[in-house]
């Protein structure tokens, strides 16, 4: 079944992050797509009739294996993906476990500190949430 190109693509995520067992600095999730060749916060599109919240951490538990608690939700995505528009809603989300096993899908995750994981996403539309998530964590910002 296919949808009409204007048709707006309803997807969630959540920008996942933990603290780290070395330093109790907080560390993000980032997943690595080989379709793609890119790295961005775990996300992707809702099921007919999913409520945004229940597809954003299904999602984050099918690409990184990881459990995760919902924060607050960050700001909206909008964008142009393969000539369609396309609305992302995300939250802030903390693991609390997590088993990654790569799949064709998401083959790699990275769990870096704020300052590496902007730098290392790819799509410039995903680095303010970086300081979205410091903000609502009440943490300081990062440089950059």
């Amino acid at each position: 079944m296919s949808t009409p190109k204007d048709t707006t693509v309803q997807a969630a995520g959540c920008v996942l992050w933990r603290r780290s067992p070395a330093d109790d600095e907080p560390e993000l999730c980032l997943v690595h797509r080989p379709k793609y060749d890119d790295w961005s916060w775990p996300k992707g599109k809702l099921k007919r009739g999913e409520e945004a919240l229940a597809g954003a951490l299904r999602e984050v538990a099918e690409e990184t294996g990881c459990r995760a608690v919902p924060g607050p939700e960050l700001s909206t995505q909008r964008y142009l993906a393969n000539g369609r528009p396309k609305k992302v809603r995300y939250w802030a989300a903390e693991a609390v476990s997590c088993a990654f096993s790569p799949t064709d899908e998401v083959d790699r995750v990275l769990w870096l500190t704020p300052t590496a994981a902007r730098d290392h996403l790819t799509q410039s539309h995903d680095r303010p949430l970086v300081d979205e998530l410091l903000a609502v964590l009440h943490l300081p910002r990062t440089a950059g």
